[in-house]
This record gives structure tokens, C-alpha cells and sequence, in this order.
């Protein structure tokens, strides 16, 4: 019985996940990309091209399907089940918060990497929604998904994504160094209202 569970859950996950990257490469790349660019820091203004992100993005999913490959690990069968509901339950919620936070963001939801952010040339700052909670939702749901994911799966994939999301606590901070600059007074008061990625557990009063 719980190989059947485990087997529907795995490709209820992949099915997720491959809905999830198109959402992604469409609304992050090529919608994202096609606002009128505003404050730029670092290397982004020449790396955050549609049609370099989009050979990247080919890459670096040609390299997810590569390391699909069991991790040598043997569970006792309560070990299992633990970790197909763990996982389950992080992996659908990780993916959750990050499209939840894409939402949110709306037309402001534009890609960024840690060698430089890129900033809309109408750039607002959001503060409603999963940002009412945490500065990162979408780097705290890849990193929720990515966790569940190794718990469900059990491959390599999952813990080179693991290892890869570490970056986005750089790319964070150039985000919010950007956005410090862009906003001053108004982005330090969000800032020391709003943890940047564990929530609290009582909410400040909201002032924007």
C-alpha cells in the first residue's frame, strides 16, 4: 500500500513540478523581461537577456533530469512513510508559497541573479500578501519544495538543489540592496517590520 501512495505521490510531484517551471520560464523570463528595466547593479544588465536565461534554463533542467538517480539509502518502512508525508506536505507547500509570491508580485515579478539585480522602471514595493510575513517568500518556497522534494524522492536531484539554493540568500541581499536604494526610508521600515525568511510568530501591525 505504500508503494502505490509513494508512486502517486511522485508523479503528482512531477506533474507539480513541471507545471510549476513553466509558470516560472514564461512569467519570469519572457514576461518578466519585457518591462522596461529601471535601476540595475552588478552583471544583470547583461546576463538578465530572454534568450540567455532561456539556455541557461534548458541547461540547467537537462542537468536535474541527468542527476535523477536514487540516493544509495535504505529506510525501515516507518522511516518511509515519514518521510513521503514530510516531504509531501513541504514540497506542495514550497511550491505553493513561491507561485502564491509570483502572484503577488504581479507585473514586478522579474527574474535576478547574485551577480546583480535588475529593478522595474515602475518598480513598487510589495508588501501585501506572503511579503505581509517574510521579505523572500519565493526563495523560502524553493527552498521548503527542495527540501520535501529529497524527502520524497530520495535522489541527487534534490540535494544539488539544496546545495544550488544557497546562493539565494545572496541574491537576496543584492535584491534588498537594490531595494534599499530604490525606496530608503520606506524599504528600512518594511525591513525592520518583516523578517527576511523565518515568520514571526505574532505579527507587527502593518504600516504601509
Amino acid at each position: 500500500m505504500l508503494a502505490v501512495i509513494e508512486s502517486w505521490l511522485r508523479w503528482a510531484g512531477v506533474v507539480a513540478g513541471l507545471g510549476f517551471l513553466a509558470v516560472v520560464l514564461w512569467r519570469g523570463v519572457w514576461q518578466g523581461l519585457r518591462h522596461a528595466p529601471g535601476r540595475t547593479t552588478g552583471l544583470a544588465g547583461k546576463i538578465l537577456r530572454a534568450p540567455l536565461l532561456l539556455v541557461v534554463g534548458f541547461i540547467w533542467t537537462g542537468l536535474l533530469f541527468f542527476l535523477w538517480r536514487p540516493l544509495p539509502l535504505a529506510l525501515s518502512l516507518p522511516a518511509r512513510a515519514g518521510a513521503l508525508a514530510l516531504g509531501a506536505l513541504l514540497y506542495f507547500a514550497g511550491l505553493t508559497l513561491y507561485l502564491w509570491g509570483s502572484r503577488t508580485l504581479g507585473e514586478m515579478y522579474k527574474p535576478s541573479t547574485a551577480f546583480g539585480v535588475q529593478l522595474h522602471a515602475k518598480q513598487r514595493l510589495v508588501t501585501h500578501g506572503p511579503y505581509t510575513f517574510v521579505r523572500h517568500p519565493l526563495y523560502l518556497g524553493l527552498q521548503v519544495a527542495a527540501l520535501g522534494g529529497l524527502l520524497v524522492y530520495r535522489n541527487w536531484t534534490f540535494v544539488f538543489l539544496l546545495l544550488s539554493f544557497a546562493g539565494l540568500f545572496l541574491r537576496a541581499r543584492r535584491e534588498e540592496q537594490a531595494l534599499a536604494a530604490e525606496f530608503g526610508e520606506r524599504w528600512e521600515a518594511y525591513a525592520r517590520r518583516v523578517p527576511a525568511w523565518i515568520p514571526r510568530l505574532r505579527r507587527s501591525r502593518r504600516s504601509d
